[in-house]
């Protein structure tokens, strides 16, 4: 017998809520990153008072927080789907196509670099650790297996060809090349994904 007891409809309006909140921010910090978005800009893309704002998340940085995990949530799931399904070269180049795919559709927010006020906040926000090192461990153990098989450069440290992929999604030239309209999406993915694996030189 399932004794669950299921949410009452006040508790599925506030995750509705906080569910557009997140997406509200997704867009914010993917046009204009965490220190130049405010409270109040989230409060009004949603359509709500910034007291409602503040019963879901009551500060900054713990807004930042749960877009940047929500995030993570979906690229697990994105990595689970192609788990087993492809090479592990193949899987990388999928999870970074999937990343800009997300950038360019303003669901992809901008990580946050050290310098930001956000970083030592980020470090210290636990779901939000967790989950980068279950990528970090699954995406580190693909690069291990590219490299053994000569299909990504061996001598690369694994943390400098993993900050690579962790990095394409923030790429500027994304921006550039959807700004200037002479490229479709998909030529947009195809660059990125061939220029990170396969850099400048033809084949």
């Amino acid at each position: 017998m399932n004794t669950a007891t299921k949410p009452s409809l006040k508790e599925r309006q506030f995750a509705l809520r906080e569910s557009a909140i997140l997406d509200a921010v997704d867009a914010l910090l993917s046009s204009k990153g965490f220190d130049l978005t405010t409270m109040d800009e989230v409060a009004q893309a949603v359509g709500i008072s910034k007291a409602s704002l503040y019963k879901h998340f009551d500060s900054k940085e713990l807004l930042a927080a749960a877009t940047m995990t929500r995030l993570l949530d979906r690229t697990l799931d994105k990595v689970a789907e192609l788990a087993q399904q492809e090479t592990p070269l193949e899987n990388l180049k999928a999870v970074v196509a999937w990343s800009v795919r997300e950038h360019l559709a303003g669901r992809m927010p901008t990580l946050p670099s050290t310098r930001s006020s956000i970083h030592e906040f980020m470090l210290r926000h636990q779901p939000y650790v967790s989950k980068l090192e279950q990528l970090t461990e699954i995406l580190g153990a693909w690069i291990i297996t590219a490299q053994e098989a000569g299909q990504i450069n061996p001598q690369l440290p694994g943390e400098v060809v993993l900050y690579t992929i962790y990095a394409r999604p923030c790429d500027p030239v994304i921006d550039f090349l959807k700004m200037g309209g002479a490229f479709t999406d998909d030529e947009i993915v195809a660059a990125i994904v061939t220029t990170c694996f396969n850099g400048l030189q033809p084949n």
